[in-house]
């Protein structure tokens, strides 16, 4: 076989274990190009006992190289972005250590490299002559800051807002200089591709979910089970905004209504205003676990009360999967499209989401019916394979050489 078999695989976070949305995506990818090619995988690590992991990513990969991610030293790069006039996020993810091993990796005779995130983008530039080049950005992350600055007080209103604008800016730059940029949804890829000097379209990789994985199954009731689970890491504002909002504005209105009515919020890292909550009135904390499915199995309806949401959630996916009812807010579900009032229940206001959840909990057949309609939506439409066929175009369109013929992808383009 002639031409390189090895790939470069760059992440801000060690794709392992795909126990969050970012890490689950990762991972796939990794898996999925490893089965053509020899892969390289370097990444930072923001949780030492992620290092445990190390051993099983080496068996997977050519080689890894993970860093480790120290949060102070990471703040104060990020203030020397200030002075670049770049988005905070690359001084945090500035690293002399990572850069070297970049380096030295981007100097072998490499088919193509991966940059998992545009905090990672700027270490593979400047590009390399013949050799394909692919950035995932997964959702618009300078959306993000946006709604942040919308929602924050002077001064970091200002500070928010100024990411929000030098991340779009660096986004479009990503865009323009690489050969193919996938977003996780049509809806993230339109927000890409509405900003003034984009010169290359956005493709669309969404996320899959296991549904073999997540079929519902019989398990042993953890102790801190709820009726109602709400699944996240538990340290992403997002996720703390809105487990702290549905425990304070709507479980007390539910249990007005149904006393014994108990919510978990399921997740590792709880930030300590989640690990507060703890305690309250019908709310468990449970902080990391070795296995949701327990926790979603038990619950009888799963909760998304998102106010920022990017992209796709996992969250729903696997609660779908798992043939769990869903309500969820309507940004929650931009990303899935699922039907409303068939494969999910959509709710917005305090209100809304108290009446909804009560509805569910109160008619135990039409919360079945939704969750097994969630169940067939997921297994017929997100499937990893289906989705990562968007992978295979382009490395197949690219010509990149193969390791092997490597495992047939159903629906490739």
């Amino acid at each position: 076989m002639s031409g390189p078999d090895e790939f470069l695989f760059l992440a801000h976070r060690i794709p392992y274990p795909p126990d969050k949305g970012d890490k689950i995506r990762s991972f796939r990818l990794l898996r999925h190009l490893a089965r053509r090619y020899r892969v390289h995988l370097a990444a930072f690590v923001d949780d030492p006992d992620d290092f445990a992991h190390q051993a099983l990513l080496e068996a997977l990969c050519a080689s890894v190289t993970l860093v480790p991610l120290i949060p102070s030293a990471a703040r104060l790069r990020s203030a020397g972005s200030l002075m670049r006039g770049e988005p905070l996020t690359f001084g945090y993810y500035r690293d002399a250590r990572l850069a070297k091993a970049v380096m030295d990796l981007r100097a072998r005779p490499l088919a193509g490299e991966l940059a998992f995130s545009s905090s990672v983008a700027p270490y593979l530039e400047p590009a390399a002559p013949d050799r394909l080049r692919i950035a995932d950005l997964c959702d618009a992350d300078s959306e993000k800051w946006l709604e942040y600055a919308k929602g924050a007080g002077f001064p970091m209103n200002l500070v928010y807002g100024r990411e929000h604008r030098r991340l779009a800016a660096a986004e479009t730059a990503i865009i323009n200089s690489f050969d193919t940029t996938f977003a996780i949804s049509e809806a993230e890829a339109a927000i890409f591709e509405q900003r003034p000097g984009l010169k290359r379209r956005v493709a669309v990789l969404g996320n899959g979910v296991d549904t073999d994985y997540f079929a519902p199954a019989s398990y042993p009731r953890p102790p801190d089970a709820a009726d109602i689970v709400f699944t996240g890491a538990m340290d992403y504002k997002p996720n703390i905004d809105a487990a702290i909002w549905f425990a304070t504005e709507v479980l007390p209105q539910v249990r007005a209504r149904l006393a014994d009515a108990s919510f978990a919020i399921v997740g590792a890292r709880p930030a300590p205003q989640v690990a507060a909550l703890g305690g309250r009135d019908g709310v468990m904390v449970t902080g990391r676990v070795a296995d949701v499915r327990p926790y979603l199995a038990h619950a009888r309806l799963a909760v998304a009360p998102l106010q920022i949401a990017r992209g796709v959630q996992n969250k729903v996916l696997e609660a779908m999967a798992s043939g769990r009812p869903v309500v969820a807010s309507a940004d929650a579900n931009v990303g899935v499209g699922a039907r409303p009032d068939e494969e999910i229940v959509i709710a917005g206001s305090a209100a809304a989401f108290a009446a909804a959840t009560i509805a569910l909990l109160e008619a135990p057949e039409r919360a079945e019916a939704i969750g097994a309609a969630a169940r067939a939506r997921a297994a017929r439409d997100f499937s990893w394979d289906s989705k990562l066929a968007a992978l295979d175009a382009v490395l197949d369109s690219a010509a990149v050489p193969k390791l092997g013929s490597g495992p047939k992808v159903a629906g490739r383009r």
